[in-house]
């Protein structure tokens, strides 16, 4: 297994040390620097490559979220934060994952687990098949020129991120694809699924929470866009009791 090269951005130093310990924990990660601002991490993605960036949000200067919109070849970006309300934006920015502070060591590894997940080899969606009950509806998805069937009521959510799209499962595998996710959510069931962003599909039946501005998803925060609220509003409130 290849090294991964990871860099901390964060102003406080207890976060710092946190997260230098955590990443010393896993063999096949390597800490290649940790930046205490923005500048000063723009100026080091400048000078050396790395793959994979845990990021602060609230920093004096240039926030976290403007230094995403200001790196050009831009490696995988997990943030890290203590503010959940920057979830809609940093999703929207095609994140990784978003990890709120004080951030636990399981939590850690599942985001480092959906890192290597999601840079797999991709495969490509095919033609869905339903039989006559939603639990036994299925897709058919390729992957190293196999067609693997995947039951729809395995599925937690779909993300479309940089390249492709995730289809998160029930057991944490992620499988990616190179189609769109407008393909995606037409091979899928209205019935069953529903999207709730523009990068974003979810099981309906894999709620286990939502307020105005977001679902949880087996721990997960999946923002719910602007364009989407009055469509996700009548879809849930005849199974909504105030």
């Amino acid at each position: 297994m290849d090294t991964i090269k990871c860099l901390i951005v964060d102003d406080e130093d207890l976060a710092i040390d946190v997260l230098e310990e955590y990443v010393s924990r896993i063999d096949y990660l390597e800490l290649a620097g940790s930046c205490r601002n923005a500048m000063e991490a723009m100026a080091f993605l400048n000078e050396h490559k790395v793959d994979l960036v845990f990021l602060d949000i609230q920093m004096p200067g240039l926030t976290g979220l403007q230094l995403l919109k200001n790196i050009t070849d831009r490696p995988e970006v997990i943030l890290t934060t203590a503010y959940s309300e920057y979830a809609l934006e940093g999703f929207e920015l095609q994140v990784l994952d978003y990890l709120i502070k004080p951030i636990p060591f399981d939590r850690f590894v599942k985001a480092i687990n959906r890192f290597f997940q999601v840079r797999k080899s991709p495969i490509t969606l095919s033609e869905s098949s339903q039989s006559s009950t939603n639990n036994e509806a299925f897709i058919f998805v390729k992957s190293d020129k196999m067609m693997v069937k995947i039951l729809l009521r395995e599925i937690t959510y779909v993300e479309s991120l940089r390249n492709y799209v995730a289809i998160n499962m029930n057991n944490g595998k992620i499988i990616k694809t190179m189609n769109t996710i407008s393909n995606i959510e037409e091979k899928l069931p209205e019935t069953n699924f529903l999207r709730v962003h523009r990068s974003f599909i979810i099981a309906i039946d894999k709620i286990d929470s939502f307020t105005s501005g977001s679902f949880k998803i087996n721990s997960e925060i999946i923002p719910i866009g602007r364009q989407y609220k009055e469509l996700v509003k009548n879809r849930l409130e005849q199974n909504s009791i105030d």
